[in-house]
């Protein structure tokens, strides 16, 4: 572990940051409907506890009221690290959805998409589709002091 009580033996993410291009459809739908990118991702990294609607409205009330809808998602950026252990920081996830909200939610719903789950129907569809999903992962311990 780091001095700051954060694992090390975190995951490279799936795909790059600046891969947007090369999923057309995923990277389309992040720059014409935003909302329904993040309220996608937002429903599957909390489990189905909010729905993709209500995050996706949420998203829209914090884009008209700051112009800056990353306050929000830069949040779920976050949790989807620490849920897939996967490598960053909390600055980094802010600084992404500063400069790039669009390559940002395109990196995270792809993520999602590569660990096997169907962004389109949500979380608790997903489940029915895969027993195992609502499992918690293994953790294995590793060497302590």
């Amino acid at each position: 572990m780091h001095s700051s009580g954060e694992p090390h033996d975190e995951a490279p993410w799936s795909v790059g940051f600046c891969d947007c291009f090369s999923d057309m459809k995923t990277c389309c739908m992040a720059c014409l409907c935003p909302c329904i990118t993040f309220g996608r991702i937002s429903e599957i990294v909390d489990k189905g506890s909010t729905s993709c609607g209500a995050s996706g409205a949420l998203y829209i009330l914090i884009m008209c009221i700051t112009g800056f809808p990353g306050l929000y998602s830069c949040f779920y950026r976050s949790k989807l690290r620490k849920q897939y252990r996967l490598k960053g920081g909390c600055c980094g996830d802010c600084m992404r959805h500063l400069y790039c909200e669009i390559c940002a939610l395109t990196q995270e719903y792809r993520e999602l998409q590569n660990r096997g789950l169907d962004m389109s129907i949500g979380w608790h569809a997903n489940v029915e589709k895969n027993q195992g999903l609502a499992m918690a992962p293994v953790v294995e311990k590793g060497m302590s002091k």
